[in-house]
């Protein structure tokens, strides 16, 4: 019999972590992050990690397992969440997943295959001596032209996506858009989806409501402590509500216009989850407002009762 996993999905700010922890006090379950950047250290603050007062002793997982400078893929989330799921299920719990990174929570629910394919180091040097001596656009225009659906989904400055895409074609043949088109629909798991949504308007003003109560927490220092450990570079400080600092703290760009784009780059990350999420999951979803966040909330404890027993 599949183990049941409950994923709690939606754009940033809706009201996923707390309906979290609700469910799990009502059907005695442990939530796992479904954020791929909450997995560092240090970063608390720009990921909304949740804190240990609002965890109400729910057990979490996936939250500080790795340092700033180290590495993190979808593959790596998918093989640490699957071994918290038999943990959490052989406790006699039931694991949910509450997050917002689409393609980790499809790769660990849906048992995505990536490329086996070792990797080259001889071709991993060639490509990178290209990007250091050519720079990331000759790059990125090279994936355009032979992978261009896998060049959509990858920004040109994370370059670590970037060669290891082109590091599969070359060694291959094949591109990456080809490996992932072979995926299955089907989850070794009976996967239960809850997805919250929220007007689009009253959604950006609470984004904004929220990148502005994040820099009265101190995102800011978060950002400048990362910066100045040397962590520019990394791919804990590639992520919305770090990198648009780091013209700020070069000099390079005024504070309100760090600002303005720390924002419209969290709206837009909100735009591209919905759309994620609605063509990519069978997703029940339910419709949030601030003054009636606790009715939606009892309505969907009461339609999860009703799938739980239906299993």
């Amino acid at each position: 019999m599949k183990k049941t996993v409950i994923a709690i999905v939606g754009p940033t700010a809706v009201g996923k972590t707390g309906l979290s922890v609700e469910i799990a006090g009502r059907f005695n379950g442990e939530v796992i992050s479904g954020d791929s950047m909450q997995v560092y250290k240090g970063l608390d603050i720009g990921t909304a990690k949740i804190t240990d007062e609002e965890k109400q002793g729910v057990p979490h997982y996936m939250l500080d397992i790795k340092h700033p400078e180290e590495s993190f893929s979808v593959a790596d989330y998918q093989r640490l969440v699957q071994h918290y799921i038999e943990e959490i299920d052989s406790h006699g719990k039931v694991p949910i997943i509450a997050g917002g990174s689409g393609l980790y929570i499809q790769a660990a629910l849906f048992d995505y295959h990536f490329s086996r394919q070792r990797r080259d180091e001889k071709v991993t040097q060639q490509l990178e001596r290209r990007l250091n001596d050519q720079g990331a656009d000759v790059l990125y225009n090279y994936l355009q032209r032979v992978d261009p659906d896998q060049a959509a989904k990858i920004h040109p400055n994370n370059h670590r996506r970037l060669i290891r895409a082109l590091e599969v074609y070359e060694t291959t043949g094949i591109t990456m858009s080809e490996y992932q088109k072979n995926q299955t629909d089907q989850s070794p798991y009976n996967p239960i989806f809850i997805g919250l949504e929220m007007d689009r308007d009253l959604l950006y003003k609470r984004i904004n409501n929220r990148v502005d109560q994040m820099l009265d927490q101190g995102l800011l220092e978060e950002a400048k402590s990362l910066y100045n450990h040397g962590y520019e570079n990394h791919q804990a400080m590639r992520g919305i509500g770090y990198k648009e600092f780091v013209p700020y703290l070069k000099g390079e760009q005024p504070f309100d216009e760090t600002v303005r784009l720390l924002k419209r780059n969290s709206r837009r990350y909100a735009k591209r989850q919905y759309t994620w999420f609605k063509n990519k999951m069978n997703v029940n979803w339910y419709t949030i407002t601030p003054e009636k966040s606790k009715e939606t909330f009892r309505n969907i404890l009461t339609d999860l009762a009703g799938m739980l027993q239906n299993i």
